[in-house]
């Protein structure tokens, strides 16, 4: 014990030599759920650091955790970040919060704070299934053993620096591992213990007015939530559907509206950061063309119309994949899983809501425009046939010629074409009409003598 002791005591004293002379740093905060935003405010918190040519950059973090890819953005920027950095834990660093933690250069926590619990949990705090406990344990392990290996001072045996089992063990979730900042002291995944950032900032022999909180913008908040995973998907779901119900739907307008704002939203973010390639906008125009082509001009569905989705889906897929996520600037298949899922989500999602909006229960405004809706009320004038000889049903008439069965009747002074419904009805014999049916009289003979 003493032995661990001295070896991170002077690893502290080491880290304060290191940053005795540091004139500025940037302080981030993430004191709210891991999410897009915090992946957006740490992305541009970082380039404000290279840009400041900082000399330290410190993460005052309380968070209980959050979504994992956005968490992993983050671990993956501080990994690369080419300043020095150091987490200071102000309560909780849980989850995704550990994740993010551990990828820091140094960590300082507050007495009472803890850190830990990696594990995987859906929305009802439930574990996910273990390919995910899995893929959590990999990513915390990598991240500790990116720290490296060290001979403390005295000692011959090199040892990690933070220990990968340890941070593995943090994912298990049959017996998941947390510290209090004591015993993360002692397992060496903390440098010290401190009752407050001021107090860090004079263990590091940093003056605070040395120091410059980033402050996230109103566009840093935009872009962070038209990154979410979530709004990504909604907003696929809209530029399909919305295409969809416009060519089906000709001079309809809301749907074509609907798809152009929500494919703006979609590539707004990278069009604000300057990372959306031009070919991808070109792709999706080729995209859409391409499918009205097959709609408009060719009969069926073939080539244009399955080319067409190919390349709408490759330019919302390719619009989103990450450019170089790894430490080391590699490009693994798993990048493009999540904008993979994002646009399937997006998609089946429109086709539900293209079956509402068409069905029977979806809006009429929608149905009036997507189906015939109208019927053919007598009242409004649809019936193309002469309705009026139907009056005289129930008259008596008297055959002007034979019938057999067509021929003619006299109704009051007036001559009408008729046809009878059985026998052969003579000349000048007395009839009945019985029904006006396909624009035709019917008529039976009477019983009455003819004249």
């Amino acid at each position: 014990m003493k032995r661990l002791l001295l070896i991170f005591l002077a690893v502290i004293a080491a880290a304060s030599l290191q940053l005795a002379t540091a004139e500025k740093i940037v302080v981030l905060a993430l004191e709210d759920e891991i999410d897009a935003r915090a992946w957006q405010h740490t992305k541009r918190a970082c380039e404000k650091a290279v840009n400041d040519n900082a000399d330290l950059f410190v993460i005052r973090m309380n968070t209980y955790g959050g979504a994992l890819d956005a968490a992993d953005s983050i671990r993956t920027a501080l990994l690369r970040l080419k300043v020095p950095t150091v987490a200071y834990v102000d309560h909780n660093a849980a989850s995704a919060g550990a994740l993010i933690a551990l990828a820091c250069d140094s960590v300082f926590m507050t007495p009472g704070s803890s850190i830990g619990a990696a594990t995987v949990v859906d929305g009802e705090g439930k574990p996910m299934p273990d390919k995910y406990q899995a893929y959590m344990s990999a990513i915390m392990r990598s991240t500790a053993e990116h720290h490296g290996k060290w001979v403390a001072p005295g000692d011959t045996v090199m040892t990690w620096r933070r220990d990968p089992a340890i941070a593995e063990a943090m994912v298990n979730p049959e017996k998941v591992t947390a510290f209090s900042s004591s015993e993360a002291f002692k397992a060496g995944y903390s440098n010290g213990t401190v009752s407050s950032f001021d107090e860090m900032l004079r263990q590091l022999n940093i003056s605070e007015n040395q120091t410059e909180e980033f402050e996230p913008t109103l566009t840093d908040d935009i872009i962070g939530f038209l990154s979410n995973a979530g709004v990504r998907a909604l907003l696929v779901m809209l530029i399909i559907g919305g295409i969809y119900m416009e060519m089906h739907t000709p001079g309809l307008g809301v749907a074509a509206a609907v798809a152009l704002i929500a494919a703006c939203l979609y590539f707004l973010p990278m069009l604000i950061t300057g990372t959306l390639p031009a070919w991808i906008v070109i792709t999706l125009v080729i995209g859409v063309v391409l499918i009205a082509f097959e709609v408009f001009v060719i009969p069926g569905f073939g080539i244009c119309g399955i080319a067409g989705i190919t390349a709408v889906v490759v330019a919302l897929c390719a619009a989103i994949i990450p450019v170089s996520p790894e430490p080391d600037g590699k490009m693994t298949l798993t990048i493009f899983v999540k904008p993979l899922v994002v646009v399937s989500v997006g998609i089946v999602a429109a086709i539900g809501l293209v079956a509402w909006l068409t069905s029977r229960h979806g809006p009429k405004f929608f149905r009036r425009h997507s189906e015939l809706m109208l019927t053919q009320d007598i009242k409004k004038g649809y019936i193309g046939v002469d309705m009026g000889p139907a009056k005289l049903v129930g008259l008596r008439a008297t055959a002007m010629t034979d019938m057999r069965p067509a021929g003619k009747i006299l109704i009051d002074g007036n001559v009408y074409d008729a046809v009878s419904t059985g026998i052969f009805i003579e000349a000048s014999q007395h009839v009945r009409v019985v029904r006006y049916e396909n624009a035709q009289l019917y008529v039976e003979p009477t019983q009455l003598t003819p004249h």
